[in-house]
C-alpha cells in the first residue's frame, strides 16, 4: 500500500495514480410493505444509480398517524449480501404531524447498506418495549442474515435503546459512532425526504441534534505501550478504495472499511484518480499490539484540533485519545487534512504499521459523522 506523504516525517513512497473506472450499477430496489387496516403505506424505491423520491412523504399524514404499525423495507443490494452488523436509530425528526406531535421514526440498516427498514412510532409508543418489538419484527422480515451486533450512536436515547436491545437473544448492543451506513441514510432523508413533508420545520434540526451524542470528554493519553513512535500525514487516491483498488478486506489487517458515501461514490466531478483521501500513518515496533487494541474499540475518526494543536482519535460513543501534539508545521498539515475531509464528506483513514516499508497491521477507512442528523 503506497501513500502520498505530506509530513516532515515523510518517507519516499511511490504515488499510485491509477484511475479505476467504475460503471454505474443499479440497486435491487426491492420494496416491501405491510397492509394495516386495509391501508397500504406508499414506498419509494431507491437504487445507487438513481436518487430517491420521497413518495412516503406524499402519503396522507392522517393515514400514517392511524397506521403506527406500517413499516417499509427495501433492499439496495441482493438480500444474500446482508451482514450480521446492524445499525439502529430511534429519534424525532424535524416534522410536526397533525395534532402537533413530532414525527418519530425507527430506522434500521446493516453496515453494508444492503437493506433499509423504517417504521414510524406514535410519540405515546416511544419506549423500550415498543422499540424491542420493532427490532424483532425487522429481524423476522430479513430472512438471509440475523444480526449479531446492533450499533446505535445517539447518546440522548442510550438508556431506552440499551434496555430494548439487551433482552434480544444472541445480539450484542454496541453504543458506537461507527454507524456509517445509517449516517448516510439519515443525511439522505434530511436532504430529500423531510423537507418535502407537510409540517417540516428546519429550525427543529438544531434542537433535535443538539443532544445527538453524549458530551465528549477531554482527550486522555494513550498508554505508553500503545503510543506510536512516529506518525505521518499521508494521502491515497480515491480510486484505491473503489472496487478493483488496492485497499480491500484482504489488505487491511485487523482494520475496517466504512462504506463510501453514495453521493461521493457517484459524484462525477471528482475523478477517482485525481481525488485523494487524507489520513495518518502511525508507526511503531508494537504495531500489531496497537492495531489489535484499536480493533477492540469502535474507532470512528481522527481529527486535528487546530486550536489546541492536538491530534485526536475518537472511539466508541464518547471517548477521545490524545495521539500527538502538533508543532507549527504539523498543525498546517493537520489543517490540510481537515480541509480534505470536508471536501470528501468526512472521509479519511488511519494506518498502523511497523515502518514505512511494512504492510499495515490495521487499516481503517473512517468518516466523521455529520452533526445535523
Amino acid at each position: 500500500m503506497k501513500f502520498v506523504i505530506s509530513s516532515p516525517l515523510s518517507f519516499a513512497l511511490l504515488l499510485l495514480a491509477t484511475v479505476i473506472s467504475r460503471k454505474g450499477g443499479e440497486g435491487y430496489g426491492i420494496s416491501v410493505t405491510n397492509a394495516h387496516n386495509n391501508g397500504l403505506t406508499r414506498l419509494y424505491s431507491y437504487s445507487s444509480s438513481s436518487s430517491s423520491s420521497p413518495s412516503s412523504a406524499a402519503a396522507p399524514q392522517q393515514q400514517q398517524q392511524q397506521q403506527p404499525d406500517a413499516y417499509e423495507l427495501e433492499f439496495l443490494k441482493s438480500p444474500d449480501e446482508v451482514t450480521d452488523q446492524w445499525e439502529l436509530d430511534c429519534y424525532s425528526r424535524p416534522v410536526i404531524q397533525p395534532g402537533g406531535k413530532k414525527l418519530w421514526e425507527v430506522l434500521i440498516c446493516d453496515s453494508g447498506n444492503t437493506f433499509r427498514f423504517r417504521q414510524e412510532l406514535p410519540s405515546s409508543q416511544v419506549n423500550s418495549k415498543t422499540l424491542r418489538q420493532v427490532v424483532e419484527q425487522c429481524v423476522e422480515l430479513v430472512p438471509t442474515a440475523k444480526p449479531s451486533v446492533i450499533r446505535f450512536f445517539r447518546g440522548a436515547m442510550f438508556n431506552m435503546m440499551n434496555v430494548a436491545l439487551k433482552e434480544l437473544p444472541d445480539i450484542t448492543a454496541k453504543p458506537s459512532r461507527c454507524t456509517f451506513a445509517l449516517a448516510a441514510w439519515l443525511e439522505e432523508r434530511h436532504a430529500t425526504v423531510y423537507p418535502k413533508m407537510e409540517g417540516y420545520n428546519a429550525q427543529m434540526m438544531n434542537t433535535a441534534t443538539g443532544a445527538s451524542f453524549l458530551n465528549v470528554q477531554t482527550p486522555v493519553k494513550l498508554p505508553d505501550s500503545l503510543r506510536g513512535e512516529r506518525y505521518a500525514f499521508v494521502s491515497l487516491p480515491l480510486a484505491e478504495f473503489l472496487p478493483g483498488g488496492g485497499v480491500n478486506d484482504d489488505t487491511i489487517g485487523v482494520g475496517r472499511l466504512c462504506p463510501l458515501p453514495p453521493a461521493l461514490l457517484w459524484q462525477q466531478s471528482l475523478p477517482a484518480g485525481d481525488t485523494f483521501v487524507s489520513g495518518v500513518v502511525l508507526m511503531t515496533p508494537r504495531a500489531k499490539a496497537m492495531a489489535t487494541w484499536l480493533a477492540g474499540t469502535e474507532l470512528m475518526s481522527l481529527k486535528a484540533d487546530l486550536r489546541k494543536r492536538q491530534l485526536i482519535m475518537e472511539t466508541d460513543l464518547d471517548t477521545q485519545y490524545l495521539m500527538a501534539r502538533l508543532n507549527d508545521e504539523q498543525r498546517a498539515e493537520g489543517a490540510a487534512m481537515e480541509q480534505a475531509k470536508d471536501q470528501l464528506q468526512g472521509l479519511h483513514f488511519v494506518s498502523v504499521q511497523v515502518d514505512e516499508e511494512s504492510d499495515p497491521e490495521g487499516f481503517w477507512l473512517l468518516r466523521s459523522l455529520p452533526s445535523n442528523i
